[in-house]
């Protein structure tokens, strides 16, 4: 296992998604990452999934999802008493991570400045919609939203589906790695020159950020991003294709690739065809190449096409649903799924992804299965000084 951030220690105080996924990466890489949640609830993610008995369990799929690795904190930080234990606990810790709103924590008498003064090397890190300053800064913000207001949904699909979701919350995914990120690069600082930081990441700008370049056709070319369904704006033939069996996605984006591709197709006359002769050629006629294409491609199924055009330097790829990209011997042969055996609270075999990177020194990968609520409650008090009897006392007051 890979450790780059052991002797660590994170507090993550947050619900859902981008926050949990930010420190999921953080305890991947061997940082002691502790879960503050609330009493009887906890993260909400808990109760979110496409399993009914898992949810009832405070373990839905959401949260398994995201939370290996980390140890879970019961703390009522409404209250004094769970005040206080948290303001003991950031004395031990090097990171707070939170994903309230902006005011919310400075409410509870939490914020950077109140943690710095019995911290002073910590690195905070707030995660939130829209940033900590600005006219929407106190908005609510869930992943739709922010791929509405983005930029992102005006892009998806073609133009009779646009605007159109993504697949899966690449907002809040986006603005939990850009925070992992974030903090990395700040504890790094801070083990250069002792200094603490406020770190203040927008979901936001996080995925305007990876954009790229749709926001710089706009910025730069004064061309308006517009949705073009599969297809590849920057080239052509490049997108999706059908086949005899299954979808291809294909790249010929580079003029060797494209005769590289007519060849193997055995349609030849395409390369010197003056509609499609060179780059701009085709790509103002893509669909009379791609109908030219897809009848040659019709011979063959997805995966013998790409097999073939791969072994040949053109880019191609089948398009697979999430089941068969799991079972994909690519996919199975670089370990990228942990599995935790008979997990308590689930009392089932739990299997998570891993971290999309591999140290030559020992993959990142998480030491335990996720936590039940409040499982390290006790433990973790007990550590800071409170005694069997202090520790019933919070637990009868309902403060943990």
């Amino acid at each position: 296992m890979s450790k780059q951030l052991e002797g660590l220690r994170i507090l993550d105080l947050t619900n859902v998604l981008a926050g949990p996924f930010c420190a999921y990466q953080l305890a991947q890489l061997g940082a002691d990452v502790i879960k503050i949640e609330m009493p009887g609830t906890g993260d909400l993610a808990r109760q979110l999934g496409a399993d009914p008995e898992l949810n009832k369990l405070f373990m839905g799929t959401s949260f398994l999802a995201q939370n290996a690795g980390k140890r879970s904190v019961t703390l009522n930080l409404k209250r004094e008493a769970g005040r206080e234990a948290f303001l003991k606990l950031v004395q031990t810790s090097d990171a707070v991570i939170e994903n309230f709103r902006p005011g919310v924590m400075d409410r509870l008498g939490l914020g950077y400045d109140a943690l710095k003064a019995v911290k002073p090397d910590l690195v905070y890190c707030a995660i939130s919609g829209y940033g900590a300053d600005g006219p929407l800064r106190e908005n609510p913000a869930y992943d739709q939203i922010i791929q509405g207001m983005a930029g992102v949904m005006s892009v998806t699909g073609d133009e009779q589906s646009a605007p159109l979701r993504v697949g899966y919350p690449v907002a809040d995914t986006m603005g939990g790695i850009t925070a992992a990120f974030a903090v990395t690069a700040a504890l790094l600082k801070r083990e250069r020159n002792g200094q603490g930081e406020f770190v203040d990441v927008s979901m936001l700008e996080s995925t305007m950020v990876a954009m790229g370049w749709v926001v710089s056709n706009w910025l730069l070319a004064n061309v308006r991003p517009s949705p073009i369904g599969n297809e590849n704006m920057t080239a052509a033939p490049s997108g999706t294709f059908s086949t005899k069996d299954g979808l291809l996605n294909i790249a010929a984006n580079r003029q060797s690739q494209y005769e590289a591709l007519c060849n193997l197709l055995k349609c030849e006359q395409l390369i010197e065809d003056p509609r499609f002769k060179d780059r701009e050629d085709r790509k103002r006629n893509r669909y009379l190449l791609k109908e030219e294409l897809e009848r040659a491609l019709a011979s063959e199924s997805a995966a013998y096409w790409a097999k073939l055009f791969n072994q040949h330097n053109v880019p191609a790829g089948e398009v697979l649903d999430v089941p068969s990209i799991l079972e994909h011997e690519q996919i199975q042969c670089r370990g990228f799924l942990q599995r935790f055996e008979n997990v308590q609270g689930v009392n089932r075999d739990v299997q998570v992804v891993r971290a999309g990177f591999r140290y030559a020194s020992g993959d990142p990968a998480s030491q335990t299965p996720p936590p039940s609520l409040g499982a390290d409650t006790h433990d973790i008090l007990a550590s800071l000084g409170y005694s069997e009897e202090a520790i019933a006392n919070l637990e009868e007051a309902g403060t943990i």
